[in-house]
């Protein structure tokens, strides 16, 4: 197995979903075959837009692209799927993150692997590019976030160093990074109610929402995700309220919800309150699962109190 940085264009020919599928040409296949089971790093080149290193996740198996000649899909392990805190720059300090982009002095190289679309990552590399889009301490820079005395928090000595991959399966640090990337790109606005709503330390009372849950095979993507109230998370996970196939209208369960209800609690035209970069925007796919398979259908035994 190999570790790889994979270019990605959001405006490219390729059908690229990122915590789904990686579609490349033959001439790529050898290496992404390396791969399969081991993770990668998404990285956007210069052309297409400032992000540099901006995720990472793990291949789980290579297919022929369906109906098309010479294209191959890497399907993605969902549950792998993780975006970073922070975009990694291409440079830090003039010198290139990857060894394979750097000449003897530490300037940048030009041209050959420069240009790959595909590129074979050594495990050094990975290891500080996670680092620099994921810190080890991410959280307790969250923990910490709105009330830096929180008893225990910053108490002793080095915080406890976990290995790169450790860090990357670990559900309460992927929670963590999840509920970061989700909040902030809904601008720590409620989806369904359009209210951005801060308690007096300024903490915001936004939650992240996965519409795909990933025991359900949801990804950490912040196209799983919808920044919505507690109560509307609740409502949401119960199957009390979805989102319509035109992917913006809101849906509510009406003999299941009081009317006043949602007077109360979404915004005058039932519509959802969208991040201001398309690339955020909740997937269709995920959304269409949330409607066939939670709305409609109230979990729980206890009959529902709304006064």
């Amino acid at each position: 197995m190999v570790k790889l940085v994979l270019l990605h264009k959001a405006d490219s020919n390729y059908d690229d979903e990122l915590d789904d599928v990686y579609d490349f040409p033959r001439a790529y296949l050898k290496a992404i075959n390396e791969a399969v089971g081991d993770w990668i790093i998404y990285y956007e080149p210069v052309k297409a837009g400032p992000r540099g290193y901006f995720a990472t996740a793990k291949i789980d198996q290579v297919i022929p692209k369906p109906g098309v000649e010479g294209r191959y899909l890497a399907i993605i392990d969902p549950k792998s799927f993780l975006p970073f805190d922070r975009e990694v720059p291409r440079l830090r300090d003039g010198r290139p993150m990857e060894s394979a982009l750097t000449e003897p002095d530490g300037t940048p190289r030009k041209g050959g692997a420069v240009q790959l679309a595909v590129r074979r990552l050594p495990e050094e590399d990975f290891a500080r590019i996670v680092d620099l889009g994921l810190p080890q301490e991410l959280e307790r820079i969250e923990a910490t976030r709105y009330d830096p005395q929180i008893p225990g928090i910053n108490e002793g000595s080095e915080p406890f160093k976990r290995p790169v991959l450790e860090r990357l399966t670990r559900r309460p640090y992927r929670d963590v990074a999840f509920r970061r990337n989700v909040r902030e790109a809904y601008d720590y606005r409620c989806a369904m109610s359009g209210l951005m709503l801060r308690n007096g330390g300024g903490r915001p009372e936004v939650q992240a929402a996965h519409i795909r849950p990933v025991e359900h095979q949801g990804s950490d993507s912040v196209r799983n995700g919808l920044a919505l109230s507690a109560t509307l998370h609740w409502m949401f996970d119960r199957g009390l309220v979805s989102v319509a196939d035109d992917n913006e209208t809101i849906l509510v369960s009406r003999n299941k919800v009081p009317e006043d209800v949602v007077d109360r609690l979404l915004r005058p035209d039932c519509k959802l309150w969208k991040p201001k970069d398309r690339e955020n925007w909740p997937s269709p796919k995920n959304l269409k699962w949330h409607r066939e398979n939670v709305f409609g259908q109230v979990i729980g035994e206890d009959p529902i109190k709304w006064n």
